[in-house]
């Protein structure tokens, strides 16, 4: 059975720095129509680093949950952006780490049902002290926690987020 759905018409709703907002009309594999309400974003960019056996995490408060947050170093990429180099660059903005290697763990597709993101997960490799260069705008703090005490946050459900999660039960 095939399991293809088409597009009939792609209707842009909203275009913004971000993200834009679709709204399809697509054809179902049984021929019938149907809506498609699809959120594109140029993806991301994130790093695992483990260094002397603790994971570098960002706690930012992140508006649209309304809370703090854990995460791996993170960030949006640019277009036409490689994702290797875009994960070099938020690790260094937002921790002052750099590596010697990054190493491709997973790419992730955060939420299929409506969005196109993909999440291009890294493992830094060598990792040295720098400085940290935030962008404008950007209010995070980093801490270093032990990778056990990182996966008894998982499993508390202290880090939730999706990204951070797939790393480091992926490599921890």
């Amino acid at each position: 059975m095939n399991l293809r759905e088409e597009t009939v018409e792609r209707k842009y709703v909203y275009r913004g720095k971000i993200l834009n907002l679709r709204c399809d009309d697509a054809r179902l594999p049984d021929g019938k129509p149907c809506k498609r309400e699809i959120v594109e974003h140029s993806g991301g960019a994130a790093v695992l680093c483990v260094k002397d056996g603790k994971i570098a995490l960002v706690r930012q408060f992140r508006y649209a949950y309304g809370e703090e947050l854990y995460e791996i170093p993170a960030g949006k990429l640019n277009a036409g952006e490689d994702a290797m180099l875009a994960a070099a660059r938020e690790l260094g903005e937002e921790t002052g780490l750099t590596a010697d290697a990054l190493e491709h763990i997973i790419t992730l597709y955060p939420s299929p049902g409506y969005t196109d993101e993909k999440i291009y997960i890294y493992e830094a490799k060598g990792v040295h002290a720098g400085r940290q260069h935030l962008d404008e705008g950007e209010f995070l703090r980093v801490e270093f926690v032990p990778v056990e005490d990182v996966k008894a946050m998982i499993k508390r459900g202290e880090i939730r987020d999706a990204k951070t999660v797939a790393a480091v039960l992926s490599r921890c």
